[in-house]
């Protein structure tokens, strides 16, 4: 299938792919999706999230629907934009704007989420980060930044598998 989200600055070509998580959900793809939809169940499963501000005044995500999220160290936060959703299957969502400095040096972060059902009550979901790191200082940083990327998504998709069925339970 092809992409049909491009994010460098003349727009040819999507960033790179850096890194890719994966986890398995006991539950069905479409509770998982709808669930995911609600841009006010971010903080209950992200941990690094308390608040979500609605920039677009929008609850649930949709095409260029915007939203501010306000992190736990109570200083920081950051914007994120969908740009691309196909239901049930695909999130696309990039990250036009941070307060701690991520996106001066990523300024094409972008992460596409996917969803792939396995069973009647058991879904796949997977975050795959994309960004350039040809300018010499983020190849050197992306040693840190790809490792630590990598711990947090896990973290936020623990916590969506937690919430997800701990409410089936």
């Amino acid at each position: 299938m092809r992409q049909r989200w491009n994010f460098n600055k003349n727009k040819s070509m999507k960033p790179n792919f850096q890194s890719k998580q994966s986890i398995i959900i006991n539950a069905p793809l479409e509770k998982i999706w709808n669930f995911l939809m609600d841009i006010s169940n971010i903080p209950e499963f992200h941990p690094r999230v308390t608040n979500v501000d609605l920039l677009s005044n929008q609850k649930f995500r949709c095409e260029n629907v915007s939203y501010q999220c306000h992190l736990s160290d109570g200083k920081n936060s950051c914007v994120e934009k969908d740009v691309e959703i196909i239901p049930m299957k695909k999130i696309v969502t990039e990250l036009p704007s941070d307060t701690m400095g991520l996106t001066k040096i990523l300024n094409d972060y972008v992460v596409e989420t996917l969803f792939e059902k396995i069973g009647e009550n058991e879904t796949k979901i997977e975050m795959l980060h994309y960004y350039y790191s040809s300018k010499f200082k983020v190849w050197l940083m992306n040693f840190l930044i790809k490792p630590k990327i990598a711990k947090e998504t896990l973290a936020t998709l623990q916590g969506i598998k937690k919430s997800i069925e701990n409410e089936i339970n």
